[in-house]
């Protein structure tokens, strides 16, 4: 027999290979940070010997899910002021240029891994930053900051950074106690500062980073001076060549009206690149994406999503990858990939009126081995195969929205919700057990949360939007709302 560290067996195992095959008394052996046998249960346990053996009778073992497109820094400023006619983006800008300290993103990065690996996602992308344009890479300390508590937790995360919108400089801040030091902020301390946090945390460890600069949609073309359009494209192009010299992903967040076509324009395109959210595309760029291999981040829970439509649908009978995103937690949802898993079904389907639209399995491969596709990690991560990292992600089914014990593939993506992850394995290491984290201090980490919260509500006087706005209760709808656009 051959000796190994961890023995998955007895459960139901969703493979999510290349026939998507389905054991339904499966077991998966682990050795070191790799899975080296997917099979039976009576045929693995003859011929390994497990340094521990998990008896995953009656659950789910599947491979780890992915988000594709999330935000650092939203975990502490989730739903505030987020239905009180634009304050929502208001207090991203401030927050994050101006507002935030290293404290402030190193509890945040915390938090969100925390529920990242809550809910049995294992590897994730953070946008260090909000909006289409904020990035807060006007020094390293912030970026580091973010990826030491990630690295803490022991997530995957592939950590986007990049530069803001023109016009610059842009005013960012720094805090000494309670004084405010200011700084005018360029493109080129961007790109430095970018290219700094590239060569510190690029492959070490579960830490990764992709590169990024703000979309330029038609809107940018006609409102920004000729001379800032042309040095947005300018400095698109030196982003995108840093990418692409260091074989990184690159990013950008936010496409629509025309975007896409401009992209291709710019030169931007190509299966290394993730355009997120890619709503009401014509005809002619959702060709594009498919011709170039280029992959789209959906976020059909995200707010764009609801003023412009993804034709997901139509960009995967193209031929094209498209992955899921939870776009969280801003400024309305959470890392919960179930529940993205399941608003994406409802959303394509209602758009179709046809129930037959995007089957459970299709949308749970968006969630998984689609998604490392979309982060050219499919050879390492995605699905549960030998030679592939051991990141495993064991679902109770002994729960009364998930019982009986039958259709398990289709209890688990219709029904599961991050609530009803049991076990998290990263590396062969195991992070979450019996629902819990298994070396994280989840008490401490919300203290701090809190505690940088309240912070920064105070240092930059949000108190009133942190209440119920006006129309919360009684009326259909808000007065006069002007919606968040993420």
């Amino acid at each position: 027999m051959i000796d190994i560290d961890l023995l998955f067996s007895g459960g139901t195992v969703i493979t999510m290979d290349a026939s998507r095959q389905v054991i339904d008394y499966g077991a998966v052996a682990v050795l070191a940070d790799r899975i080296i046998d997917v099979g039976s249960a009576d045929v693995l346990a003859s011929r390994y010997r497990a340094g521990r053996t998990i008896d995953t009778s009656g659950k789910v073992v599947m491979p780890g899910l992915i988000d594709v497109h999330a935000h650092a820094g939203h975990g502490l400023i989730k739903t505030m002021g987020m239905e009180q006619a634009g304050c929502w983006e208001e207090i991203v800008n401030t927050a994050y240029t101006v507002g935030a300290t290293p404290e402030f993103w190193y509890a945040e990065a915390q938090l969100a891994a925390l529920e990242r690996l809550r809910f049995g996602v294992t590897c994730g992308v953070s946008l260090l930053g909000g909006g289409d344009t904020i990035m807060r890479t006007d020094d390293p300390v912030y970026g580091h900051a973010h990826c030491e508590a990630v690295a803490a937790i022991g997530t995957r995360s592939v950590v986007a950074v990049g530069s803001t919108r023109p016009p610059h400089p842009r005013t960012y801040a720094r805090w000494d106690g309670s004084k405010r030091h200011e700084k005018a902020v360029t493109f080129q301390d961007q790109f430095t500062v970018s290219r700094s946090l590239l060569e510190s945390w690029h492959g070490k460890g579960r830490m990764r980073i992709a590169l990024l600069t703000p979309v330029l949609r038609d809107e940018h073309a006609e409102t920004l001076s000729a001379s800032d359009y042309e040095a947005a494209v300018s400095q698109t192009r030196t982003m995108r060549a840093l990418s692409r010299d260091a074989g990184v992903i690159f990013t950008q967040d936010g496409h629509w009206r025309g975007s896409v076509a401009r992209a291709k324009d710019i030169g931007m395109l190509g299966p290394d690149a993730l355009l997120s959210h890619a709503i009401d595309l014509s005809a002619e760029e959702i060709q594009i994406v498919a011709d170039t291999g280029t992959r789209i981040a959906h976020n059909p829970s995200a707010i764009a999503s609801i003023l412009g439509r993804c034709p997901a649908i139509e960009l995967i009978e193209a031929g094209a990858v498209v992955a899921l995103g939870s776009d969280a937690t801003a400024p309305d949802r959470s890392s919960d990939m179930f529940r993205h898993m399941q608003q994406c079904m409802h959303y394509h389907r209602t758009f179709f009126r046809d129930p037959s639209v995007l089957p459970p399995g299709k949308v749970l491969e968006m969630a998984t081995i689609d998604a490392a596709k979309a982060l050219g990690l499919d050879g390492e991560i995605g699905s549960l195969e030998a030679g592939k990292r051991a990141d495993v992600v064991v679902i109770d089914m002994d729960r009364p929205h998930l019982a009986p014990f039958q259709m398990p593939v289709f209890r688990t993506v219709y029904f599961a919700n991050g609530n009803d992850v049991d076990m998290v394995v990263i590396d062969g290491e195991v992070l979450l057990e019996a629902g819990r984290p298994a070396k994280a201090d989840a008490t401490a980490i919300l203290a701090a949360a809190n505690r940088e919260a309240d912070a920064l509500v105070a240092r930059m006087n949000l108190k009133s939007m942190i209440g119920l706005p006006e129309g919360f209760f009684g009326a259909a709808r808000y007065p006069n709302a002007t919606p968040s656009v993420e």
